[in-house]
């Protein structure tokens, strides 16, 4: 199933207490005196994410306390089942006391994604050979929800880590196309100058100043007459800034521009691994966006897909192009759902930081509930408007668009009102700014790639699909 959980029970593993500061003086009162003063010895006082190892008569380790911290049962933080699964010693653990179906999911969530390791660049061994701390599954945890979580979770933070010489439009397609043949779906990969014969001109003005060929990747799975889902995601491999070169501090993180690609190929693998009575087509615009003699120019304007004609404000607002064409390709299919995910602009990372991805869409309805569900899951975003009259400041004088506003300000919006003019129905539509990066370390959440608000999304479709 998972390395660091145990599927089946062990009624030999090791328990852990997970506690809230309120509760812990009923929980000493019922429990050996070794223990008590142990815990009371050690200055233990259920701050969340701290933990106490207690010894048993004998010596031997008898349980692990582990702090939720202060309030009730809804704000307590399961997050902190991470830190024990990388700081336990090896051996079988169970949690002891009832814990709700989120709780449980949210706790083996923790502990299995704690177990998450980019190690194909080194040679040893950092966790050395003593084997892991193993959690068996919860009763209440969703074993195939969980699966599916971390298969999706851990193939996203695979492709964003891998470095752009090792991850290119090429690589990108190759392991879209694994993971449909590995669950019976079909794929197309349309390339270079064929993207121009197939109409795709966007994408491939963007792409053909690199020595990658750019492609529109295009997976199938599911029945062709169940309810169709299509998800976008944008797949820029490596953007320099194009002509409108970044700096270099700039560039530093910029493999991870094909975070939203990374995202919902993450995100079908749940959808896939859940079997949900839809059919799923997953586009993906793989291009890297390079400097070059034929390379795209400020100024230049450009044809798409949809007919419209956009004017290059900037090159380096590149993610809106490639995406405009392959949302024209997504609504002319006429889906009951379209979510495009991409790591579009630093604006909404000014506005609502890392963690927290910014959704735009035309329904209240979905917007709803995607902000419900993660505030269940803990996987939360948040929703910015598509303001209407911000749309002005897109316009050009000799094009239909231009691909960026003037001014500094609202970055998000209007980059956000670009894409909608792809889409003839914003109801049916879902945007996600997302940064696709953890910076540093937290419980449960590694520092590096990350498919933000994948589990949300997967909880929405579910519902409305299922």
């Amino acid at each position: 199933m998972i390395a660091n959980i145990e599927a089946n029970p062990d009624p030999t593993a090791i328990p852990i207490w997970p506690i809230g500061s309120a509760d812990l003086a009923a929980w000493q009162a019922d429990r050996p005196d070794i223990m008590t003063a142990w815990c009371e010895s050690s200055g233990f006082t259920a701050e969340a994410g701290k933990y106490v190892l207690l010894p048993g008569e004998s010596g031997d380790l008898a349980g692990v306390l582990l702090g939720l911290g202060e309030g009730g049962a809804q704000t307590r933080d399961y997050w902190a089942f991470g830190t024990l699964a990388k700081g336990l010693p090896a051996g079988n653990y169970r949690i002891e006391g009832e814990l709700t179906t989120a709780q449980a999911d949210l706790a083996a969530l923790a502990w299995a994604q704690a177990g998450y390791r980019f190690d194909r660049y080194r040679g040893g061994d950092d966790e050395g050979e003593g084997g892991v701390a193993r959690l068996c599954l919860p009763e209440n945890a969703d074993a195939k929800a969980l699966a599916g979580a971390v298969k999706g979770g851990f193939l996203a933070r695979d492709l964003i880590n891998t470095p752009a010489s090792d991850m290119g439009p090429q690589e990108l397609a190759d392991a879209a196309l694994a993971l449909a043949g590995e669950f019976g779906g079909t794929g197309e990969v349309i390339v270079g100058d064929d993207l121009l014969a197939a109409n795709y001109p966007a994408i491939h003005a963007v792409g053909r100043a690199s020595t990658r060929a750019p492609r529109l990747i295009d997976l199938r799975w599911g029945p062709a007459d169940a309810p169709r889902l299509i998800l976008v995601g944008k797949g820029v491999c490596f953007d320099t800034g194009g002509l409108d070169l970044k700096p270099a501090a700039g560039m530093l993180k910029m493999k991870k521009d094909m975070g939203g690609a990374a995202t919902v190929l993450g995100l079908a693998a749940m959808i896939m691994s859940a079997e949900l009575h839809l059919s799923l087509r997953v586009l993906i615009p793989a291009v890297e966006n390079a400097v070059g003699g034929n390379a795209y120019r400020p100024g230049d304007i450009l044809d798409t897909r949809k007919g419209l004609t956009v004017e290059v404000g900037n090159t380096d607002a590149e993610g809106r192009i490639v995406l405009c064409d392959a949302l024209a390709e997504a609504d002319a299919d006429d889906p009951e759902l379209i979510i495009d995910i991409a790591t579009l602009t630093g604006a909404a990372r000014v506005a609502l930081g890392p963690d927290l991805p910014a959704i735009f869409t035309g329904s209240d309805e979905l917007a709803a509930a995607l902000q419900q569900a993660g505030q269940e899951l803990d996987d939360p975003t948040w929703r910015l408007p598509l303001f209407a009259p911000y749309a002005e400041r897109l316009k050009s004088k000799v094009a239909d668009y231009n691909n960026v506003s003037e001014g500094p300000f609202a970055g998000a919006v209007t980059a956000a009102l670009f894409l909608q003019a792809f889409v003839s129905d914003p109801s049916r539509w879902l945007h996600m700014d997302s940064y696709g990066w953890n910076d540093k370390d937290r419980p449960g959440r590694p520092a590096g790639g990350e498919g933000l608000a994948m589990r949300a999304l997967f909880a929405v479709i579910r519902q409305r699909f299922q």
